[in-house]
């Protein structure tokens, strides 16, 4: 029941996300079948796409990436423009032909392993981060996708041992920690996962989705009032109405018993490139 809440947010999140200005299913309103670019932080990826114009960014990396398939660059932007018109395993297939040719490109295995697990492919998307940096050389970034990929595959132990070398590097990096709150929620331990993503909210340069995951842990916990006031810090009216909408119909779902979904969710943080 507790991840059919969680799924049921999910689902809510990308409805809104596709008609509005709300950054892409609540952060990391990441299901295990929708994929994790949508999981903000999770994956450590700034999307680059513009909402307004992804098919003209589609086209134009299209004819660059078909005047040269071998091209490293040109593969990563096409996949990354795909990916941001959920045409997820167009983009794994780009990547793939690309890391094919370019078998150490460690950039582009870490765009094609963000891909996989866009995709829902976690094991192999967990294989492929792992030759994109190294022990010599690790990427928090990476890092922290890796985490969020085997949270995705119930592996929360695991995952936190990676979220903690990242935060190694990057120390209370709201990314994540956002992501790492969320690792809890998965779990169930709602108060753990609430005490974390505190933190991340309170750093300057959180992003507005460590917000409404806080909000959204909260208001599981049956805190409503508390968690609308959460989401109403710096936000524009519309958004707002619509987060709370949301926030109470997932209530509503877990007051009377009913909730409905594919798989799992949950929500992420800033993303950084």
């Amino acid at each position: 029941m507790f991840q059919r809440l969680l799924q049921q947010y999910c689902l809510a999140r990308r409805s809104i996300a596709r008609g509005s200005a709300a950054i892409l299913i609540v952060g990391l309103c990441g299901c295990q079948t929708a994929g994790l670019s949508d999981i903000t932080g999770s994956l450590g990826e700034k999307p680059e796409t513009s909402r307004n114009a992804p098919q003209r960014e589609v086209d134009s990396y299209r004819d660059r990436f078909r005047a040269n398939p071998k091209d490293p660059e040109a593969a990563l932007q096409y996949g990354k423009a795909l990916r941001s018109t959920g045409q997820r395993s167009q983009a794994v297939a780009v990547l793939e032909q690309a890391t094919i040719a370019n078998p150490s490109n460690k950039a582009l295995l870490a765009g094609y392993g963000r891909a996989l697990a866009d995709n829902g492919n976690f094991q192999q998307a967990y294989d492929v981060l792992s030759r994109a940096h190294t022990p010599e050389d690790p990427d928090w970034r990476i890092l922290s996708a890796q985490g969020a990929v085997l949270d995705q595959l119930g592996r929360y132990e695991e995952a936190r041992q990676y979220y903690s070398s990242a935060l190694k590097i990057a120390p209370e990096e709201p990314s994540v920690l956002s992501n790492l709150g969320l690792s809890y929620v998965l779990s169930k331990e709602l108060p753990k996962a609430e005490e974390i993503l505190r933190q991340a909210s309170g750093r300057p340069d959180a992003d507005r989705r460590v917000r409404l995951n806080l909000a959204l842990v909260v208001a599981l916990q049956g805190r409503l009032t508390e968690a609308e006031n959460i989401v109403k810090a710096d936000r524009p009216a519309e958004d707002v109405a619509a987060d709370v909408a949301y926030l109470r119909q997932i209530l509503s779902r877990k007051q009377s018993g009913r909730a409905s979904a594919e798989k799992l969710p949950v929500a992420a943080a800033a993303q950084a490139d």
